[in-house]
């Protein structure tokens, strides 16, 4: 919102320089942009200066130069001067023009003024004050309503009298197919949920959005009737996003306008109209408003604002400050030194609803660089930490701690990253009105995310990357559930001078992964699965055992199809991707080994180590030839680690050679060779029968 410091003295005197203001209102909460000079120096006042706020969604009050004027007025305790309006007509009926209102939920309230105009340039102040906020000055008709829009926040809408038939305007909702085309040149097509403002035959207007070509105003209208009105908001947003159509109109509708706002910004446009001698209305103004709107009215007690604030305010500063921000305050009882007001909340101020509210626009105007650093008074000592909260804390230091970074996506991504990930199309959660294409559906995983994420790191050579992210998934076969994705791509581990580079591998993320469940007190099982977007051979699905022997997916893991990371524009294909995804819900199922801890002794007995060198296939996993050890070794099988795997011409093509190292050992007593020798012979012959192995000479 720019804001222009000699229009800002119409309504409120103060003696502060631009910088001085722009100090005072990031005090206050509103962020100051930038402090410009005009762009018109010789057509202004040379002390001017142009201040561009960023205005928040939840204050569109402050959209105006008069709603500017009243925060400043409350800053430095002056007066606020209202803006000069026109002698208020009678709201008789007025039978030059019928106004049928035909829904009043999405327009509450709807009001036409009448007037004989004479079209022609605006004078010099009206456009200098336009070009100097960034308006384009069209004609006197024109300009008067984009000034009154800007100074008090609420905008109108001219039309053509003579160019409305039958002299008739409805407000209702679009017909499926009906057109319009708009006074940018452009043709909508409109759908069935929009409000428009028709006459007899046609659409005239997209309501609070933008008017049609066919009943603008030209330099041939003699008589215009101004529109003044107020929207339901969420109207106003959805019709906006559906066109893709955003104008300063829509703007201040769809964040809510003042619905007292109406009349006065009639009267004000036709007291301009008459101080520029450019038109004089013709009748009343006709206002339907068949249902007024109820006041707020918040109970605001005393004591409840120094306990929230943590120090006593004064309560007739508490009054002043309200009064002046157009609260209408009230005492309402003072029992046991408990003093309390009914406020009514003005109906400008859409942001305020409870007393916590009120209590916020008291701290904004006591300042909050004097409020004290305290603790709040707690009546009740704080409830139990859920269960997942220390669960997903533990798996953020873990996955830090493994070199992982953690990124934080969006919920919603496109449709084209989220469907190599579904199994079933149908089952995409879709936006109804998306923000646009690339935040259509609601991700159905985290992945999509993460690897947006690490082509965006590419992008800005970063090579070596690892990234988590712990978040919500959806679907409608699901529903909503928490998973963890992890994605990896560069150097298996940082580069040293004294060491060669290696890439990362399937193995360093199944070692992310180990490390993760050993924490948690839980084994996990690996086994080789065949998933679309992962490449055969160098992916796995992610298994683990209840307690009832029942076998639970959890999740997968391993190198992402090659032909999704062009589709997501990964710069250089060569290099190699690997992701994981786990259910986190699925994970709390699970319980942890940890939760039965045992401490055990150091070792008594010596243990007997035996190394083992089998020829065995080259594809068959790991895991299976652990398995059919444990299986067939006795009780006193301590371990069994792999320390090598070798292949050259005296092995046999599809084969390899796999050497173990078996650590045997008893709780009670030393062990001998020969009973060591009675389980490797087991062993030895059970994988002989199981995976056709034979012992390396």
């Amino acid at each position: 919102m720019r804001i222009l410091t000699s229009w800002l003295r119409d309504f409120v005197t103060f003696k502060a320089s631009a910088q001085e203001l722009a100090d005072v209102l990031t005090m206050r909460g509103f962020e100051v942009a930038s402090i410009e000079p005009p762009p018109y120096a010789t057509e202004l006042n040379d002390e001017d200066a142009i201040l561009d706020l960023e205005i928040t969604a939840n204050r569109p009050d402050c959209l105006s130069i008069f709603g500017i004027a009243r925060e400043v007025s409350t800053i430095y305790n002056t007066d606020l001067d209202l803006p000069i309006l026109d002698s208020e007509p009678s709201k008789d009926k007025d039978s030059t023009l019928t106004v049928t209102l035909k829904n009043s939920e999405l327009c509450p309230r709807y009001a036409t003024l009448i007037t004989d105009v004479t079209i022609e340039p605006s004078p010099a102040w009206l456009v200098a004050r336009l070009k100097a906020i960034g308006i384009r000055p069209i004609n006197n008709v024109v300009d008067t309503t984009n000034y009154v829009m800007y100074e008090l926040g609420h905008p109108m809408h001219a039309f053509d009298l003579e160019r409305l038939n039958n002299h008739e305007l409805q407000i209702r909702q679009a017909a499926l197919g009906e057109k319009i085309q708009t006074i940018d040149g452009q043709e909508r097509i409109l759908q069935e949920n929009m409000l428009v403002i028709a006459d007899a035959k046609k659409v005239q207007a997209i309501a609070g959005v933008m008017g049609g070509t066919n009943s603008e105003v030209t330099t041939t209208t003699r008589v215009v009737v101004f529109e003044s009105a107020y929207f339901e908001p969420t109207s106003i947003r959805r019709t906006s996003k559906q066109l893709g159509l955003s104008t300063d109109s829509s703007y201040r509708f769809e964040r809510g306008t003042d619905i007292k706002a109406p009349i006065v910004a009639l009267r004000r446009v036709q007291a301009i109209l008459t101080k520029i001698k450019a038109g004089h209305s013709r009748g009343p103004i006709v206002d339907r408003y068949p249902q007024p709107k109820k006041s707020v009215v918040i109970e605001l007690r005393h004591q409840q604002v120094g306990r929230v604030l943590g120090i006593d305010i004064d309560s007739q500063f508490i009054v002043d400050k309200l009064k002046r921000l157009g609260f209408e305050v009230k005492k309402d009882k003072t029992e046991d030194d408990n003093l309390s007001w009914k406020v009514e909340v003005p109906t400008y101020r859409v942001d305020v609803n409870l007393e916590i509210d009120l209590i916020e626009e008291i701290a904004r105007y006591h300042g909050y660089d004097k409020l004290p650093s305290s603790f709040p008074d707690l009546k009740q000592p704080p409830g139990p930490t859920e269960q997942w909260i220390p669960r997903q804390r533990l798996l953020r230091r873990l996955l830090t701690a493994n070199g992982c970074s953690e990124a934080i996506n969006y919920g919603f991504i496109e449709q084209a990253a989220a469907v190599p990930f579904l199994l079933d199309p149908n089952d995409i959660v879709k936006i109804s009105n998306p923000l646009s294409e690339k935040f259509s559906v609601m991700r159905p995983a985290l992945l999509p995310g993460l690897i947006d994420a690490l082509v965006r790191n590419r992008r800005r050579e970063h090579h070596d990357i690892r990234l988590f992210e712990i978040g919500k998934r959806f679907s409608h076969n699901d529903g909503e559930t928490l998973g963890l994705g992890v994605v990896m791509t560069g150097l298996g581990k940082p580069k040293y001078w004294n060491d060669s580079d290696r890439q990362a591998d399937f193995f360093d993320l199944k070692g992310v992964i180990e490390n993760i469940f050993n924490e948690l007190g839980i084994t996990p099982e690996f086994k080789i699965t065949e998933t679309p977007i992962l490449v055969q051979g160098r992916s796995s699905t992610v298994n683990t055992i209840t307690e009832k022997g029942v076998e639970i997916k959890l999740g997968y893991l391993g190198q992402l199809n090659p032909t999704i990371a062009i589709a997501r524009g990964f710069p250089e294909i060569g290099n190699e991707i690997y992701v994981a995804e786990l259910d986190l819900e699925k994970l709390e199922q699970v319980k942890s080994t940890h939760d039965q801890f045992v401490a055990k002794s150091v070792p008594r007995y010596p243990s007997i180590v035996r190394d083992l060198a089998i020829i065995i296939s080259e594809t068959l996993p790991a895991n299976s030839v652990r398995e059919t050890i444990r299986a067939a070794a006795s009780v006193t099988l301590a371990s069994v680690w792999e320390f090598d795997r070798y292949k050259d011409k005296s092995i046999s093509k599809g084969y390899v050679s796999l050497a173990l190292r078996l650590t045997f050992r008893a709780e009670d007593r030393t062990l001998t060779d020969s009973e060591v020798d009675k389980t490797i012979n087991a062993i030895v012959g059970a994988l002989k029968e199981q995976h056709d192995a034979k012992l390396r000479q």
